[in-house]
């Protein structure tokens, strides 16, 4: 047999150490704000903020859209130069079809004119988008025409809240059986805050609130739904790994460790959201302004200082084991790692003293007798 022999040395091949490229980290992994330090704060703010949005809607109202209220919707283009407002509206005066509504949207030659509800029932609406055609002439381009009945706009706003409603019962009831019910509750409360507040939103700035408005109002809810539940799920699995820690210090935690999620997450739904209020025109226009208010601002402020810090006004965690002897420090990562390796095991000095005391003296001999 032949002996091993080693390989000749190669001073031409060098082994290079791999290049590791650094990860782009938002949010550092140990991050440690005091975010429920902040909730004697933010619930005022929040009763306030809702109060005036309610306040809001019964005084001032949503400008409810075509879709909800029926009429006449006609989006004209000019060909010659930017559009002439005043001209236009003088036009539409002499038309004698109620009061009509110019807007300027887009570009300087893009106008959206909607008119209302015609007596006569749709054969009536069809024929006030004929005069209105008619009376713009050809310098006027016809993009877009919707006509909606009364019937059909009533219809259609009762089955959209009920749809609303619908989607709120159901999530409460999967929450239920997902969580406990003080989870499901503060779960539904966050839930309600956005939609109150992004109502009042809708009703300061009377963006259109049609049937795109309220497909807004729902994905807000699984949204808002989906943030709170990833940090409900880590207040849970907290609660079943530390008994004894208090609940401001376990929900810290909770919501730190999912900080980084959340932050990159609502960063990449904010970008494609401005892109598409920027560049998606006037068709979703009024779906991208209510879902950049409902889902980044608020969305992200309820997750945080609204659906964690309420559970402790709910009870979570009042019937964990409690401390025994003096009350339990604050958790600290390292600290915890070291009290857990103490208890596994035990210094060799202390092992020793009590193997020493466990073991009884030696007797001393009894005398010889002579």
């Amino acid at each position: 047999m032949g002996a091993l022999v080693s390989p000749p040395h190669r001073p031409d091949l060098r082994f290079e150490k791999p290049v590791r490229i650094p990860l782009l980290r938002i949010v550092p992994d140990d991050t440690k704000f005091d975010f429920m330090r902040f909730r004697r704060i933010s619930f005022p703010i929040s009763a306030v903020l809702s109060i005036a949005a309610i306040l809001l809607f019964f005084f001032n109202g949503l400008n409810l859209g075509v879709d909800f209220v029926g009429g006449t919707l006609i989006e004209v283009q000019s060909k010659s130069g930017p559009a002439d407002i005043s001209k236009m509206r003088a036009t539409m005066g002499s038309l004698n079809l109620g009061e009509a509504q110019l807007q300027q949207f887009g570009a300087a030659t893009d106008v959206l004119i909607r008119l209302p509800q015609q007596p006569g029932g749709e054969l009536a609406q069809q024929e006030a988008a004929q005069k209105v055609r008619a009376a713009l002439g050809n310098d006027i381009e016809i993009r877009r025409i919707e006509v909606v009945g009364p019937r059909v706009s009533t219809e259609l706003l009762a089955y959209g809240m009920l749809g609303l409603l619908f989607a709120i019962i159901g999530i409460f009831i999967y929450l239920w059986f997902r969580f406990e019910w003080q989870f499901a509750l503060g779960a539904m409360i966050a839930n309600v805050h956005d939609l109150v507040l992004t109502i009042g939103f809708l009703s300061l700035t009377q963006i259109d609130f049609d049937l795109n408005g309220i497909a807004a109002l729902m994905t807000i809810l699984g949204y808002s739904l989906n943030d709170t539940v990833v940090i409900y799920d880590r207040i849970r699995e907290m609660l079943r790994r530390y008994k004894k820690m208090p609940m401001d210090d376990l929900l810290n935690i909770s919501v730190n460790s999912t900080l980084s999620r959340s932050v990159i997450t609502h960063v990449t739904v904010t970008l494609a959201l401005l892109a598409l209020f920027f560049f998606g025109g006037h068709a979703i226009h009024a779906f991208t302004a209510t879902m950049l208010f409902g889902v980044v601002l608020v969305g992200t402020y309820t997750s945080i200082f609204i659906a964690a810090p309420i559970l402790i006004y709910l009870g979570v965690g009042l019937g964990r084991q409690e401390a025994d002897g003096p009350a339990a420090a604050k958790f600290e990562p390292e600290a915890a790692s070291k009290t857990v390796a103490s208890d596994k095991a035990p210094t060799g000095k202390s092992t020793a003293g009590k193997s020493a005391a466990a073991k009884p003296a030696p007797a001393k001999p009894a005398p010889a007798k002579r």
